[in-house]
């Protein structure tokens, strides 16, 4: 137990690192592709790239990170992202090499935040979750969302080769840091297994579990907005509003700069209004993220509403994650994880391909305006996610 927090710290020194890498490549993909096409469906189709992968391969990731040593499956994906996007530092060729090194990216991916969100509860005591998750998710923002894509306009100004470097070389330090957690983080089995068996159980829990399922649904329904919004934000971003790169960079990290605001008011909005409410907020932040850009172009308006949407949704992920953490046995842990992310997450592509076809022939802020209906409708699935349902699934996770 004494070398808890210093694993832990290791763990999130990596997941700083990583992040930084994620938050350079998704603005610095979109703004190099800008170079070979203005089409708004070609330039969804990087975040359609990078995401359909959890559509494809989220279960069996899920059921191998519940078979492999965790931290092994981490080093190894993020050794594959570092040689895919190094190898674009070579010269990026065209819009079709950037699509094949963002799947390659994408499928890397889900291994390792599969592994990375299975393995804390064996870093850190479950009751100690929603402070980790915090932090985590403190450094993973302020990495993903506030440093790296102002880093990345000035990357991308200074040079493509630059801008694929830097993050090939951070996700490489990303591994060094997790040779450095000590431990074996394989789970024990008591019997054999399939793979198909693994993936199916899975699937059972999370489809048992009307409070989990529900969530997921719920977060599919964001995640479709959210992927639809920002697969086409940088159309609108350096056309109406008439921003730079560098601008551009800036603009976007105000998301990031709420993230950060937002994982320090997770506890106590926790404490003070309860779970449930604080979700409904949540889903209010990000109607008001997306849907303000619809009706001005003013830099302010919109990078306020990014700085409270970041909060938004900062706050509902160290709610869930922790709540999801909570009630799974932590041999499932990897299989619900996928589970759940093969319904959260798996609306990504086909939101970044409903928006790009929509911007298309009906233009960016259509997508803004729809994508804040879709947002606001999903209060009407907070009369299931109450408080007295999310303490009776710990309080039964618990109990022999």
């Amino acid at each position: 137990m004494g070398e808890t927090p210093s694993m832990f710290w290791r763990l999130l020194t990596a997941s700083g690192l990583s992040n930084l890498a994620d938050g350079l490549v998704k603005v610095s993909l979109p703004l190099v592709a800008v170079q070979f096409t203005h089409s708004p469906a070609l330039i969804a189709g990087l975040a359609f790239a990078v995401t359909v992968p959890w559509l494809l391969f989220a279960l069996p990731a899920g059921a191998l990170a519940d078979r492999l040593d965790r931290r092994l499956a981490m080093i190894g994906a993020n050794a594959v992202r570092a040689t895919a996007i190094g190898c674009l530092a070579f010269g990026a060729g065209s819009i079709w090499l950037l699509y094949a090194v963002a799947f390659a990216i994408g499928t890397a991916e889900t291994i390792h935040d599969t592994a990375a969100q299975s393995i804390l509860p064996q870093v850190v005591p479950r009751t100690d979750l929603s402070r980790a998750n915090g932090r985590l998710f403190a450094v993973e923002f302020t990495a993903n969302e506030f440093a790296g894509p102002p880093i990345a306009g000035v990357l991308v100004a200074a040079g493509s080769t630059l801008a694929f470097a830097t993050p090939a070389g951070l996700w490489f330090l990303a591994l060094g840091a997790l040779l450095l957690v000590r431990g074996r983080f394989r789970v024990e089995r008591a019997t054999r297994t399939t793979l198909r068996a693994d993936i199916a159980e899975g699937l059972r829990f999370l489809w048992r579990n009307r409070l989990l399922r529900t969530l997921a649904v719920m977060v599919g329904a964001i995640n479709l907005v959210t992927s639809a919004v920002f697969g086409v934000f940088v159309l609108y971003a350096v056309g109406p509003m008439g921003l730079s790169e560098q601008a551009y960079g800036l603009l976007m990290a105000c998301t990031a700069a709420g993230s950060v605001a937002g994982s320090f008011a997770a506890g106590f909005l926790e404490r003070r209004i309860g779970r449930a409410r604080s979700l409904v907020l949540t889903i209010l932040c990000a109607t008001a993220m997306v849907g303000v850009p619809a009706f001005t172009n003013g830099h302010l308006a919109v990078g306020s509403a990014l700085f409270v949407g970041g909060a938004g949704i900062m706050v509902w992920n160290v709610i869930t994650v922790s709540l999801r953490q909570r009630v799974t046995p932590d041999r499932l842990l990897g299989r619900l994880s996928s589970a759940y992310r093969l319904v959260a997450w798996g609306t990504m592509p086909l939101g970044a391909a409903i928006g790009g076809l929509l911007a298309q022939f009906a233009g960016v802020r259509v997508v803004f305006v729809a994508g804040a209906l879709v947002l606001l409708a999903q209060l009407a699935a907070m009369r299931i996610v109450t408080d007295r349902r999310m303490d009776e699934a710990e309080r039964d996770a618990i109990e022999p």
